[in-house]
């Protein structure tokens, strides 16, 4: 396939074990780009949905990336490790037995709307330039400033008490930047037991669903990788849409501003008569004076 003309973005599962960064050089192997990069990292040891666009989509990204991502977790109550998560070294392990449904229920419901978390070391936060994991792999652990985080949704599906642990799974729902390792971690604290992550699963990320997602086999062998391909007017459909056409399209493409008849001042995706995405744009002013600013323009290629 001509890497030329390949725009748009691949809704990709992604193995455990493989870091987001050779997930996108995997994929752009396949789809010939030299241009690609992702909508936001999942951690090496999870799996499912990692978007990668790719080609002149790379532009866009920001528009995807504070998108909510949707999880499904196992939280191991009874054992803490470095890492949060099942690849760390244990530090403690108590009898968490004797934690009922009903109190794991409760905390979890505690936990849903707006708050703070502090991003745990083994994150690609950087500090000074470096990533906090590389910070942690050399036994340093710097102070690391609160982060604001919103939890939409946290279900508790199942419930196991298995010897001296228990394994609860759940089904999650944040804002992008929310750590589901340090989330299961400070459920555990307030339990009085500890938790490390067991696994994770991202089932969607913005408008991306698992289910609708293609493996890196199945795009390795289709004759036409292209096919999975999402355009970039259907990824970022949740934004509204402004046509231009003649002169107005004309000074989209070259960046520049065009007059509108009125408001509200938002983000939107500015389309030709034909449905082609040319750019993201912002609808500024007040007033009778508003116009249209291009921020994110696309010049005239195929797009997917």
């Amino acid at each position: 396939m001509a890497g030329s003309d390949v725009h748009g973005f691949v809704n990709l599962v992604k193995p455990p074990g493989m870091t987001s960064h050779d997930a996108v050089i995997a994929c752009r192997r396949v789809l010939g780009r030299l241009r690609a990069g992702h909508t936001g990292t999942l951690d090496p040891g999870a799996s499912g949905v990692l978007v990668i666009a790719c080609g002149q989509a790379t532009r866009l990204v920001r528009y995807l990336q504070g998108s909510r991502k949707t999880y499904r977790a196992e939280m191991v109550l009874g054992v803490r490790t470095t890492t949060q998560d099942a690849q760390g070294e244990v530090l403690g392990e108590v009898d968490a037995s004797a934690v009922r449904p009903e109190s794991l229920a409760r905390v979890l419901a505690s936990r849903v709307g707006a708050g703070w978390q502090v991003p745990p070391m083994v994150s690609a936060l950087k500090r000074d330039g470096v990533p906090l994991y590389r910070l942690a792999r050399s036994g340093r652990e710097v102070p690391r400033a609160p982060r604001p985080v919103v939890v939409h949704r946290l279900d508790l599906l199942d419930f196991r008490v298995v010897g001296p642990r228990v394994l609860a799974l759940v089904d999650l729902e944040c804002s992008a930047g929310t750590y589901v390792r340090t989330l299961c971690a400070d459920v555990g604290e307030e339990l009085g037991v500890g938790a490390h992550l067991g696994f994770l699963v991202r089932t969607a990320s913005g408008p991306f669903r698992l289910e609708e997602s293609v493996s890196f086999e199945e795009l390795t062998r289709a004759k036409t990788p292209r096919r999975w391909l999402v355009s970039p007017r259907d990824a970022l459909a949740e934004f509204p849409e402004v046509m231009v056409a003649g002169l107005a399209r004309r000074r989209v493409l070259n960046g520049n501003p065009v007059a509108l008849p009125g408001g509200p001042a938002r983000t939107v995706r500015i389309i030709d008569p034909e449905g082609r995405l040319l750019a993201m744009g912002e609808v500024v002013g007040d007033g009778g004076d508003w116009r249209l600013e291009p921020r994110a323009v696309l010049t005239e290629v195929e797009q997917g």
